[in-house]
């Protein structure tokens, strides 16, 4: 399919595609936004155990080669990618100290995929969380190095949109309750840092192009009525290259789908 005109562009940690399939959830989001592009995290399956595969959509899936219903990511687009790459590179994970931890190896989750097209390539992550202990701290400064990298060597060759849940609400508004969960897991200041690193690399918070302000949330916990009460955090995110800002036309959550504790977040571009 040959793409003219605007696309729309979703990215959605959907923590669990087959139990989101079960919900009718997933069918109803692709009936209302009709995204050109969708990206998931935590799709928590294979591809042939998910269920679903909506017409005139090519799927591209990255899940977990070590523990099987963790993490993964999957990519539906309507315009056939030129080139899809799964995981960081080798090169770049051994730079940067990527290495098994006690949970794992993050390089062998599932967790990113590069999907190079004509214009651009669009990248998705989901990355590691810090745990409650905090005790993934030192792999999530070394995950954020190893993707910047990858993403600022992918727009020496064009430009890229980069979206998933990143685990960390970058400021205080960015999260319902900041001064309490100050130096908790998604909003350390290594974790905040992580984020800045981004924007000195060349990108930019879409979201932010458009929405100042709090309230504006991707992620509510499951407890204490948060997501009725918008008690959340802004977690999930697109990062686009400063050289092709002028071309998103809008940067949208959509706190109204439901499915998963996440929300989709999606970006127009001309």
């Amino acid at each position: 399919m040959v793409y003219t005109g605007s696309m729309k562009l979703y990215s959605w940690n959907i923590n669990g595609i087959r139990a989101v399939v079960r919900k009718g959830e997933i069918q109803s989001f692709f009936e209302a936004h009709q995204p050109d592009i969708v990206c998931f995290q935590e799709t928590k399956a294979e591809q042939d155990q998910a269920g679903f595969a909506p017409e005139g959509y090519e799927q591209y899936w990255n899940s977990s080669r070590t523990k099987k219903g963790y993490s993964g990511t999957a990519i539906f687009t309507k315009v056939t990618p030129l080139n899809v790459t799964n995981d960081i590179p080798e090169t770049i994970a051994a730079k940067h100290g990527l290495i098994a931890d006690e949970y794992g190896h993050s390089n062998d989750e599932g967790r990113v995929i590069a999907a190079e097209f004509d214009d651009y390539y669009v990248v998705t992550a989901y990355t590691p969380n810090a745990k409650d202990d905090l005790s993934r701290i030192p792999l999530r400064q070394q995950w954020d190095q190893a993707m910047i990298d990858y993403c600022a060597d992918l727009q020496t060759k064009k430009p890229v949109l980069y979206c998933g849940d990143m685990n960390v609400a970058h400021t205080e508004d960015d999260l319902a309750n900041p001064k309490p969960n100050r130096g908790k897991k998604g909003f350390t200041d290594e974790e905040r840092l992580g984020f800045d690193a981004w924007l000195a690399a060349g990108f930019v918070d879409t979201f932010r192009m458009f929405t100042s302000g709090n309230g504006h949330y991707s992620w509510w916990s499951h407890f204490a009525r948060a997501r009725e009460r918008n008690v959340g955090w802004r977690i999930d995110y697109w990062l686009v290259s400063e050289s092709i800002k002028h071309r998103i036309s809008s940067a949208t959550i959509h706190a109204d789908q439901l499915g998963s504790d996440h929300c989709p977040v999606s970006i127009e571009i001309d």
